[in-house]
Parts: structure tokens; C-alpha cells; sequence
């Protein structure tokens, strides 16, 4: 890995960590939170790759629940995370940089949407085995809100910081 990538990732990861630490919205039925991290987590994978979303993804939201308190989730989320990001990036990284306008989007899309999927279904099997059936799917709706949101500002963010030349420094 040249030094420019070791050096993205290693922002990429920090800005995954930050935003995820930013906006938490608790959810007390699981001792979880909600919050952006998606979005920066399917960013990445659309300008990156698989490897890069994985690893940031997965590294930045553990590194989140480590410091934000929520050290039980670590473990968790470092997998949950680190497959959202392979899933978005291993489906979309490639169409996402072939393609422009909407069609790169309507592409990259079904990615988008399995990596939400997987985070989602991640988290609801952790929480199943955590704390019971209740609680796991009293957290669904939000889970699936924090998926939403994550991939439209991901797809949103990604579009945005390859308009502004991030793609070719």
C-alpha cells in the first residue's frame, strides 16, 4: 500500500470514528445507538473499494463504541461494519467509478441497499442473541432508518467529494 492510500485510509477511518461519535441517538431496549457513520462508511466504498470500506468502516465504528462508551459493541460492529463496507464496495465500487450522472447511481444502488441490509439484519442478530427477540426487533425500525439515511447520504457525500477532485488527489 503506497503512503497516499495508507494516509486516506487512515483519515477515512478517523472521519468514520468522528461522525459516528457526533449525532448518537441511544436506543435503551438494546444499550445501542444511532447514528451517521453510514454514510461516510458507503462513501467509502463507492470512491475506495471493498478493502478500504472494510477495514475504515469496520476499525472507525469499533474505535467509536470503544471511546463513546459503548465498549461491548466493539467486537459487533468492528464485523457488522467492516461487511457493510466489503458489500457496498465489492457490489458498487466498480460501476460507481465507470459510470456518471444517474446511471452510475441506479448501479450502485442495489450495493447500497445490501450493505444496509446487512447492518440491519447484523445488528438484529446481536441483539437477538444479547438481549432476546423483543428488544432485537424493537430496534428494526430505528436499524433501518440509520440504513436509509446512510445510504442516501453516502451516495449523496460520494457524488460531492468526486465533484470537488477528492477522487484525483
Amino acid at each position: 500500500m503506497r503512503t497516499g492510500q495508507l494516509a486516506r485510509l487512515g483519515l477515512l477511518t478517523a472521519l468514520v470514528a468522528a461522525v459516528t461519535l457526533a449525532v448518537r441517538i441511544p436506543m435503551p431496549a438494546t444499550e445501542g445507538y444511532l447514528n451517521l457513520g453510514d454514510g461516510i462508511i458507503i462513501a467509502g466504498a463507492l470512491l475506495f473499494g471493498p478493502i478500504a470500506a472494510a477495514a475504515a468502516g469496520g476499525v472507525g465504528s469499533a474505535l467509536a463504541d470503544l471511546y463513546g462508551g459503548y465498549s461491548h459493541w466493539a467486537l459487533p460492529t468492528l464485523a457488522i461494519k467492516g461487511l457493510e463496507g466489503y458489500i457496498v464496495g465489492f457490489l458498487s465500487h466498480r460501476a460507481w467509478s465507470e459510470r456518471t450522472g444517474a446511471l452510475r447511481v441506479l448501479l450502485a444502488l442495489p450495493g447500497a441497499i445490501l450493505g444496509a441490509v446487512t447492518m440491519v439484519s447484523g445488528y438484529f442478530g446481536v441483539e437477538y442473541f444479547f438481549f432476546s427477540l423483543p428488544p432485537a426487533l424493537a430496534s428494526l425500525p430505528g436499524n433501518a432508518m440509520q440504513g436509509l439515511v446512510g445510504l442516501l447520504a453516502g451516495i449523496s457525500l460520494a457524488a460531492a467529494l468526486e465533484r470537488s477532485g477528492l477522487k484525483s488527489a
